[in-house]
């Protein structure tokens, strides 16, 4: 829980998302080395890092695409890496959008904004289709709502894959690196829109390598190292004074032209 007052989370308050010991390997690789994490509700956090720090393998984890090897996983309270767990019920309960769209081409964007809700949460199409209709106007596509996913622009599609992550009002949103499949001219649109579902209060775990967004948009930043969190702290924090001299070369590399990092 978030108080609406500081926009902190409320000490002792129930993390929606809680993470404790989480290793991951593939054969000899080990890709999480034990990961501890706490996601309040309404809070946004960035994972950073470089390519192959477990970014995307942690969100997969949460997701229950990918099984852990050691640790727990808690959503709202309720252990999720239990091996018999339900994991499509739990992943009702989760949007998450990777780097590709993955976008059904045979329905229409409508179709593909209310497929979760009217066959997973057995929404009346009607209610569904109402909800999906005022999503994609929010978000400037309501003209495009009967059209197929190859008639629109590589950022219209994300952001259609966004809309249809939150269609169902899920406790937790999960973004995988979203504006990288993009050419950088429409990746603002997608940040756009990212942006206004913090700013409403959605409770969001994304990797992202857009830095300058991570700093602007996230409450808190993780910077994940050869699948350990090596820092972590508030986004403002975290960019003014890193205390870790991983953390600083890592960002003096990702943003030379800000004349290196304090410390």
């Amino acid at each position: 829980m978030t108080d609406v007052a500081t926009g902190r989370p409320v000490p002792g308050a129930e993390p929606v998302l809680s993470l404790r010991g989480i290793r991951r390997s593939f054969g000899d690789r080990h890709v999480l080395r034990g990961i501890d994490l706490d996601v309040a509700a309404h809070e946004v956090v960035a994972l950073i890092g470089a390519s192959g720090s477990g970014k995307s393998t942690l969100l997969r984890t949460v997701n229950l695409l990918e099984h852990v090897d050691d640790g727990v996983i808690r959503l709202a309270g309720e252990d999720i890496s239990d091996p018999r767990v339900d994991a499509d019920r739990v992943r009702a309960r989760i949007g998450a959008v990777f780097q590709h769209y993955n976008l059904f081409p045979h329905l229409s964007v409508l179709d593909n904004v209310t497929l979760a809700s009217r066959l997973v949460h057995r929404m009346s199409r009607v209610d569904a289709e109402r909800r999906g209709r005022d999503l994609l106007a929010r978000i400037g596509l309501a003209e495009h709502a009967d059209a197929f996913p190859d008639r629109l622009s590589g950022g219209q599609q994300q952001r259609v894959a966004i809309v249809r992550a939150i269609a169902t009002e899920p406790e937790l949103l999960l973004l995988d690196e979203v504006t990288s499949a993009l050419d950088p001219e429409l990746v603002g649109e997608v940040l756009a829109l990212v942006r206004s579902l913090a700013e409403g209060g959605t409770t969001i775990l994304m990797a992202t390598h857009e830095m300058s967004f991570a700093r602007d948009v996230a409450d808190r930043v993780v910077f994940l190292d050869a699948g350990l969190i090596a820092e972590e702290g508030s986004a403002h924090e975290f960019f003014a004074s890193p205390r870790e001299a991983r953390t600083r070369e890592f960002l003096a590399r990702v943003l030379p032209d800000e004349g290196g990092i304090p410390g």
